[in-house]
């Protein structure tokens, strides 16, 4: 069986960001990826997610942070719906209509039942397979590592990715993201002696 892997190539990543936005429109998927994408949740927690959890029926508009009790770990997350978030969100939005007690990604036919996690996962597959090289470590946990590996990437701080996934220690984090073989050829591609500056002695 393979280990799920996050999406690096930042090609590839935009590619399949946008396959249901481009290439096989549909905005629930699309809405549905960009989400767990830029949230870092479980494919089990997004699945759970109602209208009225993300959207303020009062104002109008899209919440622009989020609270949620973790499925698998009972903890509270906060969270905020980042631009790329609202606008997927706002697109899905645009030829729907909803009601508070309605799941997000709902079944077309049942509005009061979300997507299975099978079917999820075949929504994920099918975007990866048309847009990721070596899509076969893609799966629905992959949306949450790439989160956290392009985080990283980008200079957050190991700590506080630890605590957006309530990681115990940054060897955790480190092993859940795949890093640590990025790290060790970093030091190998970057090494150059001839900037050290040597003299004769």
């Amino acid at each position: 069986m393979s280990t799920t892997e996050p999406i690096r190539n930042t090609i590839e990543l935009s590619r399949f960001m946008d396959y249901y936005k481009t290439e096989c429109a549909n905005h629930r998927n699309y809405a549905m990826i960009m989400l767990g994408l830029y949230s870092a949740l479980r494919i089990s927690d997004i699945l759970n997610l109602k209208w009225s959890d993300i959207y303020d029926f009062k104002g109008g508009k899209i919440k622009s942070a989020v609270t949620v009790k973790e499925q698998k770990t009972g903890k509270i997350n906060n969270f905020a719906l980042n631009n790329h978030i609202q606008q997927a969100l706002s697109l899905y939005l645009r030829k729907k209509s909803i009601s508070a007690d309605e799941y997000v990604f709902c079944q077309r036919l049942h509005p009061n039942k979300p997507i299975c996690r099978s079917q999820a996962y075949r929504i994920v597959r099918k975007a990866a397979n048309a847009t990721v090289f070596n899509e076969s470590h893609i799966s629905c946990h992959s949306l949450r590592k790439t989160f956290g590996y392009h985080a990283w990437k980008q200079g957050i701080p190991p700590a506080l990715l630890m605590d957006i996934y309530n990681h115990s220690s940054y060897k955790v984090t480190k092993k859940y993201l795949g890093i640590s073989q990025d790290e060790r050829n970093s030091v190998y591609l970057k090494l150059d002696y001839s900037n050290e500056g040597f003299t004769n002695s």
